[in-house]
């Protein structure tokens, strides 16, 4: 019984390629290629990259559509320093540069245009929801790695991934739609399909509007005790929504631009696989996981946003206003860990799940000034207030074996709700000072206020019977900063230094029934500090450009998740730190031609030791962060005939080893935390353009890797394959094969 209430609120504890610098300008004479500026919005201004002094990757459209790259998943090879620990679609965590205990609030923040998205807040599961928007019709992904507290607030303690959607363009009418099919070893057919309109509705006012629709074919198997085949392929998910925008831009300097976003995701068993819990060896040599109660994930995500900017001479003013939703509703099959201890208990058979809500609505209002000229200082002020909702409703249930009907004999098992409310201000300011030609100081700081409220009640047997908290309370000030001199060697190479402070903020805890009056009933925030160098540059011709960064970040206070009297509690627990490297080298030696690299190389330790229960030691590695990643990307397109342009292209990543979630009784029995063993993953493509459509081919996993993405719970029956019970590990998509076909005018 203390296993299951361990799980009651633990869940609130639950080729074109990254760009490196590309300059401005027309095609050279020595090479004949053809380079653009790329803009980028890091610093919430219009920057070129070079001009930026801190550690940002940039994936472009085209490379997500031609990489077929439709979630983060799908284009972590093209971002060096990022990870996703994830087990079931829409439900993964984002890791950057190592920073991860396994707490609940997120260390990577996720935005939409102007938009954050996602809990600022460790009390609703916003580490495991990290927003996953699709890919079609985005400009492009900038991801900028280290805190971002400064200019981007709470929980940015590893860095930000930003999604840059395309605006409603007043010079022409656009269309373009995609169809595709997909195979995968072992598993079912996947389609999908996805269209935009983009239509001018006079000089000054246009609209945008995109759909998409993709189901995922499942390829693991149910199974029944001796191995045999109770259900195939039950890991299928499903993935539509859409996007409208409309921008009203009259020729006076002000413009308006208000986006609805919609999207769905609908997943029925995780993608995780029974594993030996000492080897990680996959049982039965084939994607197999037990499931006697269909399990599935449901995740919405909803984003309103007007933005509205103003040329006012002296500086540039912009407000954005936002509102967004994400609700999760789950079923978690629980039969294998404690249907035993009911039936022993009650005497009554029966299988068990796991229901679960989650929700959290969030408005957010930010408003900023700009200077508007170039020249020897360029500042930025803001204001930000957030107010968020959110709530998590557990309960447990018994049915009668083989169906969904409730055992009605039993009492009440399990029932938890906990409401939280949120609400945060904040002041910014960012100055850039332009010594001389060569040498700049950019300057930030940021001071916020947030306060925090929380309810609990819980009821039922195994929750220790009925109780409430009605009011648990907290409130904390924090001051965040950033400093970066960059010296600008010439136009086409700079060098950097940068410090900068993130944060995640504290909160109150949810409790157990019987907490003691001592009981921990407010957590701190914990915060940051990176220090980086970093270096931009490209050859004159533009055949070859770079980017390399170094790091060490100082972690203090992390936050943890603790059991008191059985109930997971968010703590604060001591330091952890993060030395590394990271680099894109991209190579193009002729027209059509473009090769490109990035390694990481992360060193992620704990400083000292966590709680007993969560079994970390001092020196132990942070999980999920592979001490070395290398990617090669390269791609190369020609004109076939006259009217046909011809493409291939392909990708390998290597990931080593590296630690799972942290298990106190493993350590215990082993003497080190469980590792999940190396893999590579190698894709290829190649399409042919005839100007109005094009047909494009892939191959994605083409050596049936076997790479593991997360460490779950571990069931509790044994049997003769894995007598002390198998380890449920989430796995990467086996070999796949696919055809899209693309028209547009």
């Amino acid at each position: 019984m203390g296993m299951l209430r361990n799980t009651l609120l633990l869940a609130t504890g639950m080729m074109a390629v990254t760009a490196p610098v590309l300059a401005q300008g027309q095609p050279t004479a020595s090479s004949g290629i053809l380079l653009e500026e790329i803009i980028v919005t890091a610093q919430k201004r219009r920057q070129t990259l070079i001009d930026v002094p801190q550690s940002v990757s940039v994936v472009t459209g085209a490379t997500l559509e031609k990489q077929q790259a439709n979630t983060i998943q799908d284009y972590l090879q093209l971002v060096p320093g990022l990870q996703l620990a994830q087990d079931t679609p829409g439900q993964g965590r984002l890791v950057m540069r190592g920073v991860n205990t396994g707490g609940v609030a997120s260390t990577v923040s996720v935005y939409m245009d102007e938009t954050p998205f996602g809990s600022s807040t460790a009390l609703a599961n916003g580490a495991i929801l990290a927003g996953d928007f699709d890919t079609f019709d985005i400009a492009r992904v900038e991801v900028l790695r280290g805190p971002q507290g400064t200019l981007y607030g709470a929980s940015s303690l590893g860095g930000v991934l930003k999604y840059i959607t395309n605006e409603p363009d007043t010079d022409g009418v656009e269309s373009r739609s995609r169809v595709g099919v997909e195979t995968t070893k072992g598993g079912d057919l996947s389609y999908s399909g996805n269209t935009l309109v983009n239509m001018p509705m006079g000089q000054d006012f246009a609209v945008r509007a995109s759909g998409y629709y993709r189901k995922t074919g499942g390829f693991i198997d149910s199974i029944g005790t001796a191995g045999s085949d109770r259900e195939n392929n039950i890991n299928d998910s499903q993935s539509y929504g859409g996007r409208v925008s409309a921008l009203y831009a009259p020729d006076n300097g002000f413009s308006l631009r208000l986006t609805a976003l919609l999207q769905d995701i609908k997943a029925d068993a995780p993608s995780t696989v029974e594993s030996d819990h000492e080897t990680i060896a996959m049982l039965y040599g084939r994607p197999t996981f037990s499931q006697f109660i269909p399990s599935f994930r449901d995740i919405k995500y909803r984003v309103y946003n007007g933005t509205a900017k103003y040329e006012a001479g002296f500086a540039d003013i912009l407000s954005s206003t936002s509102f967004s939703s994400q609700k999760q509703a789950s079923r978690t099959d629980l039969t294998h860990n404690l249907s035993g201890l009911i039936n022993g208990v009650f005497g009554t058979p029966n299988e068990i799940y796991l229901g679960q809500d989650t929700n959290v609505e969030k408005f957010t209002q930010e408003l900023r000034l700009t200077s508007s000229e170039a020249g020897p200082f360029e500042w930025l002020v803001g204001g930000y207030y957030v107010h968020e909702k959110a709530l998590i409703r557990q309960g447990y249930f018994a049915v009668q074996p083989g169906t969904l009907n409730p055992v009605t004999s039993l009492p009440l098992l399990a029932d938890v709700q906990l409401p939280s409310k949120y609400e945060e201000f904040a002041g910014f300011a960012n100055a850039t000072v332009h010594l001389n030609e060569q040498v700049d100081v950019d300057f930030g700081a940021r001071y916020s206020h947030n306060r925090q409220s929380a309810s609990q009640t819980t009821d039922g047997v195994l929750a220790g019977g009925a109780s409430a908290y009605p009011d648990i309370r907290s409130s904390e000030n924090v001051f965040t900063f950033s400093a970066a001199p960059k010296y600008k060697i010439s136009e086409n190479a700079s060098l950097y230094v940068r410090v900068a402070k993130g944060y995640r903020p504290g909160g109150p805890n949810p409790l157990p029934p019987t907490a003691p009056a001592d009981a921990l009933r407010q957590f701190d925030s914990d915060t940051l500090i990176s220090y980086e160098a970093g270096a931009k540059m490209q050859s004159p011709d533009g055949m070859v450009s770079a980017e390399l960064s170094v790091f060490h970040l100082d972690w203090r206070d992390i936050q943890l998740i603790a059991v008191v009297d059985e109930y997971g509690i968010n703590i604060n627990g001591g330091k952890a730190k993060s030395n590394g490297a990271e680099g894109t080298v991209t190579f193009r030696p002729m027209r059509g031609l473009e090769l490109s690299a990035n390694a990481a190389y992360t060193d992620a330790k704990l400083r000292d030791d966590t709680t007993p229960v969560i079994g970390g030691l001092d020196g132990d590695r942070l999980p999920f962060t592979p001490k070395f990643t290398a990617a090669l990307n390269g791609d190369y397109s020609w004109d076939l005939t006259g009217d046909i342009t011809a493409s291939v292209g392909g990708s390998v990543r290597f990931l080593s080893k590296q630690y799972g979630s942290y298990d106190a009784a493993y350590r215990t029995a082993n003497g080190h935390q469980r590792q999940l063993p190396s893999y590579e993953v190698i894709d290829l493509r190649a399409g042919l353009d005839f100007g109005s459509f094009a047909l494009d081919a892939y191959a994605k996993n083409i050596g049936n890797s076997k790479g593991r993405t997360s460490t779950g719970s571990r069931m509790a029956n044994g049997g003769p394959v894995n007598p002390g019970g198998a380890l449920a590990t989430g796995i990467i998509r086996p070999q796949s094969f696919g055809l899209t076909l693309s028209t547009s005018y």
